[in-house]
């Protein structure tokens, strides 16, 4: 740990996290960990999700409303669906403390910077983030410290953004265990939109595609679902209203990439229907290499699953 981030000496006094799904409760749960705030606050709109947060001491407090979890915090971290940033930062904008620093988790950073940085008073900073982590589970349940280990979080800084405060925030994340990137909005949502956002589209689609084939019933779609379509699935799980509001707020990229990759389906099936082998085996060979790839960044394990892990830990519990 670096010095001063103890819980004797913290980087923040307080910590509101608006929003405790998935991410807002992981930060809370690697921020304790790491001992980087002195508290943490946070807010849900509903009564189930703030009676949890404080039950799973994710948060001393959890309030109804973000202005009242703003009010003295030091770190602002807007945890929630990017369609709502706006009117979350129209309504904390006039609350916030002064040399507050406030970020976001959103996948889509030109949504983020264009709904929340015109909220934002002087003196406080605002800078733009992603951690690029997660799963297919969701809520405040659904957190783990070990979350952000090693893996990349990307910010996106403004280019009047106060030096000392992207500084300390890009601590922050290292602290909470990930990784820091710097680049533009613009760059992150295009390179957001082929590695995870048309990605998922393409799970989405396919696993609805399979289940309204006429002459496969659901039944069968689930009983032999090979690991390919297992893992099509498990993307598919993802929370449908965040997802939503990523595709809504990243078009430009999204459909720019999808045009990229209908051309490069299209040449696939030119290659199945006509017996041209060479070019899907290198097609293959390339895909194969970005996988080993990812392996060897240390993003991801060479170890074969399939859903086995999972059905040994139930058989563990039995």
């Amino acid at each position: 740990m670096a010095p001063g981030n103890s819980e004797n000496n913290p980087m923040f006094k307080r910590m509101a996290l608006i929003g405790i799904g998935l991410i807002g409760s992981s930060i809370s749960h690697a921020a304790r960990r790491a001992g980087l705030v002195s508290e943490i606050v946070c807010s849900s709109l509903t009564a189930e999700e703030r009676e949890r947060a404080e039950k799973l001491g994710l948060a001393t407090k959890a309030y109804p409303d973000p202005i009242d979890a703003v009010k003295g915090a030091d770190i602002v971290i807007l945890c929630t669906p990017v369609g709502a940033f706006q009117e979350i930062a129209e309504a904390i904008g006039p609350h916030l403390e002064r040399g507050a620093i406030v970020s976001d988790v959103g996948s889509v950073k030109g949504a983020a910077v264009r709904d929340i940085a015109p909220h934002i008073p002087d003196g406080v900073h605002f800078i733009a983030g992603h951690p690029i982590a997660g799963t297919e589970q969701s809520g405040p349940d659904a957190g783990f410290a070990e979350l952000f280990d090693g893996r990349w979080c990307i910010l996106t800084p403004g280019p009047d953004a106060d030096p000392k405060a992207l500084a300390k925030l890009e601590e922050f994340w290292r602290q909470l265990g990930s990784n820091v990137e710097l680049m533009t909005p613009e760059h992150h949502d295009l390179v957001l939109a082929i590695t995870s956002h048309v990605p998922h589209l393409i799970a989405y689609n396919i696993v609805n595609t399979a289940a309204h084939l006429e002459r496969v019933t659901d039944s069968e779609v689930i009983k032999f679902s090979a690991a390919g379509f297992r893992d099509f699935t498990r993307i598919a799980a993802s929370d449908p209203v965040m997802w939503r509001d990523v595709f809504l707020n990243n078009k430009e990229a999204v459909l720019e990439m999808l045009g990229r990759f209908s051309e490069d389906l299209v040449a696939l099936q030119r290659a199945i229907r006509f017996g041209d082998g060479s070019t899907l085996e290198r097609t293959f060979a390339d895909a194969r290499a970005i996988r080993r790839g990812i392996i060897q960044a240390g993003q991801d394990t060479a170890q074969p699953d399939f859903g086995r892990g999972a059905a040994r830990a139930r058989k563990g519990s039995d």
